[in-house]
Parts: structure tokens; sequence; C-alpha cells
């Protein structure tokens, strides 16, 4: 249990499709570090790959909302289906100061297996919807840059440019 580095734009972990996990041994110690760095950075979801492993888990805590159906643990999760659409702008702890307007399903059915390792199908709404669709597109190697207009990545560019230098460095 530990707090690890949250890799940002332009870590190839980020552009990795996450595997699914088939082996559970060391689960609960990779639940624990996805909570502990996601609570020491202030975020509210945390994809598995953002830390530099590529498995197919996150985690969510949005217990600080009227959606208190939280905190959750979602693996080897799945998008069923998609109902409706609503756009809204979303940050993203490896995109740090970078705000994009995303257009997402409003509603969504979604398979996954719990901490427990039990399997559920649900509907999900609201925020709690918007970051489970948003912590999905992470093991699915997809970023709210993905979603950016021409204008927004005009805006943000020297941001990216240098959290791509600063990833460039540190593998060199």
């Amino acid at each position: 249990m530990a707090v690890k580095p949250v890799v940002t734009y332009g870590h190839k972990s980020l552009r990795t499709v996450a595997q699914e996990i088939v082996d559970f041994k060391d689960i609960n110690i990779l639940i624990n570090d996805l909570f502990d760095t996601m609570y020491e950075n202030d975020g509210i979801g945390l994809a598995a790959n953002q830390i530099g492993v590529n498995f197919k888990i996150f985690v969510v805590d949005i217990s600080h909302t009227d959606e208190a159906d939280s905190p959750l643990v979602f693996i080897n999760g799945k998008i069923k289906q998609c109902i409706g659409e609503e756009t809204d702008t979303e940050g993203c702890l490896s995109l740090p100061d970078i705000r994009i307007r995303v257009k997402r399903c409003s509603e969504i059915l979604f398979s996954y297996f719990d901490e427990n390792l039990v399997h559920h199908e649900k509907t999900f709404s609201g925020l709690l919807s918007t970051v489970i669709q948003h912590e999905n597109d992470h093991l699915e190697a997809k970023l709210i840059t993905d979603y950016a207009s021409p204008s927004e990545l005009i805006k943000y560019e020297k941001k990216l440019n240098e959290l791509l230098e600063s990833n460039a460095k540190r593998r060199s």
C-alpha cells in the first residue's frame, strides 16, 4: 500500500490498451495503491495505467457528492450499452492543469467485477457515469485530449509539449 507516481501525457502506458486481469493474487495491493495514489492527488478516479500498471482496473470515489455510492472498484469492465449524450468539462491527473469539453453517454450499462471479484452489470448515470467512462477510456488508451476541439488543443499546446518533453527526458 503506497502512493505511486502518476504518469503524465506522453508516457507510453497511457497509450497502451490494458490487459484483462486473470491472476488476482496481488489484487488487493494494487487496489490499495490506486486508492492511496488517487486520494494523495485529490482525484475522484484513477486507472491502473495512470500508475504504469497495464491491467483493466480502476477506482472511483465521489463520496463528497450526493451520488455517494462509492468508493468503488471496477475490474475487467466493459460498457454494454450507452444511452443519451451530454457534454461537460473534464480534467485528468495525467494531464495536470488541462480541462477539455468531452461528449459522453449520459447513462451507461457497465459490466465489471468488484474488489470481492463479484460480477455486476449495473446502470450508472450522472457524475458516476462520467467518471466510469473517463477511467474506462484510460484502459482503452484514450485520453480527454482525443476529444479536444482544435481550439482546445491550441490553447493547451504549450502545456502538452511540456509534458511530452518531460516524459522524453525521463526515458533518456
